[in-house]
């Protein structure tokens, strides 16, 4: 019997190596012989074991004085820091905003709290998630739709769809008003928390198959009040009404103290309507230009606007913010922000590191490539302010204000060439005065649909 097994055994244990497209042991042979160990091989082993690859990869030539010369520039006064959270978007819009709001008051300076507005956000995303999961309950747990809710119950990243929607619902607060809190800055945890407490409540909803509207919404309203106490504790509660008015460089008042509520303030002080009057542009060679998109459930707010974008060629999008940093208006911009990026120096550059050369191979990849292959995407939000056009009108270096702090790349900013603005900006969001007629015109057509699991349309961090 003994015999018997062990020939079994040894049968299923050959098969499952001589399995097609598994790693024979003649395969393993083959890749094996491949590599050499010459004596580079060896010292390249030793460097990268006890150095950075970044380290090694550096391409020394541009290490040299970095030109920070740009013939046109919108002026900014003030970095800003997002700390150890994901409200990038949140950053780069209020950013637009402020320097908007300094300009046409004549202001030293300006910040608003990106706390206050923070926290509509979460309670927005808990409400969207709560009643995606209420829309879908008679579905089953492997229907798509209810498997994204679930895997994406809250995010503290963002699109500019969010800033829009949320400040036309609750208004903006000056950033002395409601202050930073330790959790604000460091969301990880309070994040983890409520989509814990997310997921248990959507459980208990899904359980509701058969309970009526009413008892469903009362369930909602009474887990929400409970997301309400988590937000209250963790970042203070949102102020309904407060003082204030502007400050010289010296601290001293510009006027006399004036009432105001959030929405007040927003209409006096800054008074756009941020989803009329702007357009969100995109460059995704993996889809068709000349067409506009929207995102099913790509939004913060279950009665706010999913995200909408004409996609267009590289060249035309750059023309449109030309035309908006000449006439010193900054732009939300978000990118791939991860790639060639030379932290200390804050340069973005193609030729910034070597990897190729280093490994013996190629990374050959196009725009398209990495998208559709989901290597490259939207990662980060910041605010466009600058760009350098030679004689002959031709593009060279990008500039940006980001959000990481002043001490963080090249003075709190980050310098693009142009050549790496094409491969790897994704979003660009312009005031419609800026936008040719043909491309507002394709915005009136029917938008493509596409699906909330996209892997183009992650929020920015």
């Amino acid at each position: 019997m003994k015999s018997y097994l062990s020939l079994f055994f040894m049968a299923v244990a050959l098969g499952a190596s001589a399995q097609k497209g598994a790693i024979s042991e003649d395969m393993l042979q083959q890749i094996k012989s491949s590599y050499t160990g010459t004596v580079t091989d060896k010292a390249l082993v030793n460097a990268i074991a006890d150095n950075s690859i970044n380290t090694l990869v550096t391409n020394r030539e541009k290490l040299g004085e970095m030109d920070t010369y740009f013939s046109h520039r919108v002026n900014s006064k003030g970095i800003t820091d997002q700390k150890q959270s994901g409200r990038c978007w949140l950053f780069t819009g209020f950013n637009v905003l402020r320097a908007k709001m300094m300009a046409q008051h004549g202001l030293n300076s300006c910040e608003f709290s990106q706390v206050y507005t923070f926290f509509w956000d979460q309670l927005e995303k808990s409400n969207l998630f709560l009643q995606g999961i209420i829309d879908t309950r008679h579905r089953p747990l492997t229907d798509q739709m209810v498997e994204w809710l679930l895997k994406n119950p809250l995010s503290d990243g963002g699109t500019y769809t969010g800033v829009a929607d949320l400040v036309a619902k609750y208004g903006i607060v000056p950033a002395g008003i409601m202050p930073e809190t330790y959790n604000s800055e460091n969301t990880a945890r309070i994040s983890a928390l409520i989509k814990e407490k997310l997921r248990e409540n959507a459980m208990e909803l899904r359980a509701m198959e058969k309970a009526d509207v009413k008892e469903v919404e009362k369930a909602k309203v009474k887990m929400l009040s409970t997301i309400y106490r988590m937000l209250v504790l963790a970042f203070g509660e949102p102020v309904t009404s407060f003082e204030w008015a502007p400050k010289q460089a010296d601290g001293k008042l510009m006027g006399e103290l004036k009432t105001y509520t959030p929405k007040s303030f927003y209409a006096e002080w800054i008074g756009e309507d941020l989803n009329a009057d702007y357009v969100m542009l995109m460059n995704d060679p993996s889809r068709e230009y000349w067409k506009t998109y929207e995102i099913d459930f790509d939004r913060h707010m279950y009665d706010g606007h999913n995200w909408l974008y004409v996609n267009l060629p590289i060249e035309e999008i750059k023309k449109m913010a030309l035309a908006s940093i000449k006439d010193s208006t900054m732009m939300y911009f978000s990118c791939d922000v991860g790639k060639q990026l030379n932290s200390k120096r804050g340069l973005l550059d193609l030729e910034n590191y070597d990897y190729g050369a280093l490994f013996g191979t190629t990374f050959g990849m196009d725009k398209k490539q990495r998208i559709q292959t989901f290597h490259s995407g939207s990662s980060h939000a910041m605010t466009l302010m600058a760009v350098d056009v030679d004689n002959q009108g031709r593009f060279k270096k990008w500039m940006v204000e980001n959000s990481w702090g002043s001490a963080s790349g090249y003075q709190g900013h980050l310098i693009m060439t142009d050549e790496w603005f094409d491969e790897y900006m994704f979003r660009l969001v312009v005031n419609k005065k800026y936008v040719p007629s043909q491309v507002l015109k394709i915005l009136k057509n029917e938008p493509v649909k596409l699906p909330a699991w996209d892997p183009m349309f992650a929020p920015e961090e």
